[in-house]
Parts: C-alpha cells; sequence; structure tokens
C-alpha cells in the first residue's frame, strides 16, 4: 500500500463549522453574496485557516440523494480551493436552481463564488 501523502486535501473537523452558535454568528454578522445556485455568507475567524458550514434544505432538494449529491460537490470544490481562501467562516446555502443542475454547472459556480470569496474578504494588506 502507497503512503498517503501529507499534503492531502481533507475536510478533516477544525475545518468545518459545527456548531449553531458559529451558523448563528455567521449570519448574524457575516456579509453575503451569491448567485444562481448559492449564496454565500461569510464571516472573519480567528482560526488559522478557512471553515465550511453547509445548508442544504429540504425544500431545495426533496431527496436526500439529490441534498446529499449537493453537499458533496460544495464539499469537493471547497477542498480543492481551501488553500486560497482566507482565514474565514462561510455557509453555503444552495438555492432552487442548484435541484438537478449538472455538477460542472454547480462546479463552475462554486469556484466563481471561491473567487468572490478571495477578492473581498481578504484581510487588508496595509495592516
Amino acid at each position: 500500500m502507497p503512503p498517503v501523502p501529507r499534503d492531502r486535501l481533507t475536510l478533516p473537523a477544525p475545518r468545518r463549522l459545527r456548531h449553531k452558535s458559529e451558523f448563528d454568528a455567521a449570519h448574524a454578522r457575516g456579509r453575503r453574496f451569491g448567485n444562481g445556485f448559492f449564496a454565500v455568507t461569510v464571516i472573519s475567524n480567528d482560526k488559522t485557516g478557512p471553515r465550511l458550514g453547509l445548508a442544504v434544505a429540504l425544500r431545495i432538494a426533496r431527496t436526500a440523494v439529490e441534498r446529499n449529491r449537493i453537499r458533496r460537490l460544495i464539499r469537493e470544490s471547497f477542498r480543492l480551493n481551501q488553500r486560497a481562501l482566507p482565514a474565514v467562516d462561510i455557509v453555503v446555502s444552495a438555492r432552487p436552481k442548484a435541484h438537478g443542475a449538472p455538477g460542472e454547472q454547480l462546479r463552475v459556480s462554486l469556484a466563481e463564488l471561491w473567487r468572490q470569496v478571495s477578492e473581498r474578504c481578504a484581510p487588508s494588506r496595509s495592516a
């Protein structure tokens, strides 16, 4: 069995929002933006990197299979882009248009959102 690479792109617990209070803080004080497929709420954190929270509602995707497909796509995209993101908490909410959309459209949409997060939420260079 080959050794596991140390720089593997994973999503360990410290990279996830796991408590209601973390989601509430992001929604109360975070910056909001989005596109046709996803809404994103972003707030700075005091951690060493970005953290992800997911909100895929039952009314958006009626079946567990569809909700989990959307969640997997979001997590995969976040894992691949996490090193380019600033230290922020990000809550990604699926919008109705995400239901049934091809995976490639969702990936492109998420890539654009990660770019916006990097540009709009990066720490100021003058500090």
